[in-house]
């Protein structure tokens, strides 16, 4: 097989074997502690500009189907697993990972000790690297490494956001008949789309709501002629400060109509509130991160895909009070308006395969729509 090595800025280097496609691929290197759901990881559009670690050393066994893709392809710059398995067995399965890879020009990396990177990761942070099939020499990529950009301040946003306003008319799935038919629409909802999933959209339009997805540069007074009944933001890559567009868009829209943001949608309302974020020192990246609702005392198992968090006290002066909190880390992972029908968490209540325990939030976002 091809070689291939992944070098880290601060000199770390780990050599493997190539797994998709060849080439060379660099990014902000992060591990995702998932034990399923790579095909959701690949085609999420919060990790365009990253490479992902998969810390379960078995990835792939499931295969590949046209279903349980997230966005329109796959947005993660590079891939890198123990272990890239080559006869996976599904009877949804379609294609084998690697093949995957290659279709869509996925660099990655396979037979490395994740579990050292991992580490190494945990404890000296998320940084730039290079994922190469071409260049051998270690310290050259190492240099190479160091001069890339970082995420702080790039707005990855536009590079991932749509074109044009369109719409939305599948509902959840079914393993009988597969995406469903929604009901018929109560709410109109527009939703930004920062990077969106189409599983959002999916539990948007199940719960009634005729949804219209709008480039992350619309600006406020075009969705106001919308009339929406609601807003919708979304996930999205990178770092928020870097999107002030979005910010002033949606600093336009408080008070004029419900608002629910999820990840960088949470992140983006902060701002607009006039807070704080902050990079986190490895990110949250998995479907095994614990959180606690203050308002319940409710712990929820979620899928969580983010490299920076809002300050809460940054916020409190606004009117927002913090909802939830990260039971690893102490982080935010949600916020609430004391009076203005607005509010938002850090995680993937959406999440699919899953975990599940976070759908009663979009019921959250009707009742607010409803006037509850």
């Amino acid at each position: 097989m091809t070689a291939a090595i992944l070098a880290l800025a601060d000199g770390r280097v780990f050599k493997g074997r190539a797994c998709g496609a060849l080439g060379e691929a660099h990014g902000e290197v992060v591990f995702n502690t998932s034990m399923t759901g790579y095909q959701e990881i690949m085609t999420d559009p919060s990790y365009h500009g990253q490479l992902v670690c998969m810390t379960y050393p078995l990835i792939g066994n499931y295969g590949i189907n046209a279903e349980d893709v997230e966005s329109r392809r796959p947005w993660v710059n590079g891939f890198i697993v123990k272990e890239a398995c080559g006869y996976p067995s599904n009877w949804r399965g379609r294609v084998p990972i690697e093949a995957y890879m290659r279709e869509h020009g996925i660099v990655g990396i396979q037979g490395i000790d994740t579990r050292a990177l991992t580490r190494h990761l945990r404890d000296h942070g998320a940084q730039e690297g290079i994922i190469s099939t071409v260049e051998p020499d270690g310290a050259r990529l190492t240099e190479r490494a160091r001069a890339l950009p970082g995420l702080v301040g790039r707005d990855l946003v536009s590079e991932v956001t749509v074109d044009q306003p369109h719409g939305w008319s599948e509902g959840e799935w079914d393993a009988l008949k597969g995406y469903t038919k929604p009901p018929a629409p109560r709410f109109k909802v527009v939703a930004f789309d920062s990077g969106i999933k189409r599983n959002i959209l999916r539990e948007l339009a199940s719960l009634g709501c005729e949804v219209e997805v709008v480039p992350a540069h619309t600006p406020a007074a075009a969705v106001l002629e919308r009339k929406p009944h609601g807003v919708f933001l979304s996930n999205g890559p990178g770092d928020p400060q870097g999107v002030p567009y979005l910010v002033e868009s949606v600093r336009g829209l408080i008070g004029k109509a419900p608002i629910f943001g999820i990840c960088l949608g949470n992140q983006i309302l902060g701002l607009a509130f006039g807070g704080q974020t902050y990079k986190l020192k490895f990110g949250h990246h998995g479907a095994n991160h614990p959180v606690k609702d203050l308002e319940t005392g409710r712990v929820e198992i979620t899928a969580q895909n983010h490299g920076f968090a809002v300050d809460p006290k940054s916020v409190e002066k606004a009117g927002l009070d913090e909802t939830h909190v990260n039971l690893n880390d102490g982080t935010s992972e949600g916020m609430r308006h004391r009076e203005l029908p607005v509010f938002s968490v850090q995680y993937h209540p959406e999440a699919s395969p899953g975990p599940h325990d976070s759908h009663y939030l979009f019921q959250r976002f009707i009742k607010l729509m409803e006037g509850g």
